[in-house]
C-alpha cells in the first residue's frame, strides 16, 4: 500500500494547521514533520462536485521515531499506519523558505497535497504544493472537528464490558 492516499484534498481545518504550526515552532531550529489524514469533505457540509470523492485534512499524525535536524525531517514508512487515511506530508523550512527543497520532491511521489511552514510559523508563513511540487490552493476552513478527548474518555468497566 502506497505510503499516502491518492483522494482529492479541498482543504485543510484551521485547527490542524494551527496544530502542525505550533508542532514546528516547538520543534524550532530542528525541523518538524507530520502526515496529512482526513475525512469526507462532505461530512463537513462542503460543497462539493457531484460524484468526486473530495476530502479535507482534518489531522496532523505525528510518527514515533522521526528523525530531525535543522536541515531534514524523515519518517520511518514502517510505523505509518496503512489505512489509507493519509493525504500527503506537512513539514517545517526553519530557514524560513517556502518551496520545496530536492529532497522534499523525493517524499512528494505521493499524497494529494503537501504543506511546507516557514520561521516564524505565523498565520502566513506557510504554502501547499502537490506531488510534483507545484504550488496548489489549499483552502482553510474552520469546521467543528470531533473532540478527541472523548476517544480517551473510558473506565475499567467499559474496558471489562469489551474483553466480554
Amino acid at each position: 500500500m502506497p505510503l499516502f492516499g491518492t483522494r482529492a484534498v479541498v482543504g485543510i481545518a484551521r485547527d490542524a494547521l494551527d496544530f502542525a504550526r505550533e508542532a514546528a515552532r516547538d520543534a524550532h531550529p530542528d525541523e518538524y514533520m507530520g502526515l496529512l489524514r482526513g475525512e469526507r469533505a462532505s461530512h463537513f457540509d462542503i460543497d462539493v462536485d457531484a460524484g468526486r470523492h473530495d476530502y479535507l485534512v482534518t489531522d496532523v499524525l505525528v510518527i514515533p521515531a522521526t528523525e530531525t535536524s535543522p536541515t531534514s525531517a524523515s519518517v520511518k514508512s514502517n510505523l505509518v499506519p496503512n489505512d489509507g487515511n493519509t493525504m500527503g506530508s506537512i513539514h517545517s523550512h526553519p530557514n524560513g523558505v517556502l518551496r520545496p527543497s530536492d529532497e522534499d520532491l523525493m517524499t512528494f511521489g505521493k499524497g494529494a497535497a503537501h504543506v511546507i511552514l516557514g520561521a516564524p510559523y505565523g498565520p502566513e508563513d506557510w504554502r501547499a504544493f502537490d506531488r510534483e511540487g507545484e504550488p496548489r490552493d489549499l483552502r482553510v476552513f474552520d469546521v467543528d472537528l470531533d473532540d478527541a478527548e472523548s476517544f480517551f474518555d473510558f473506565t475499567q468497566a467499559d474496558i471489562d464490558e469489551e474483553l466480554r
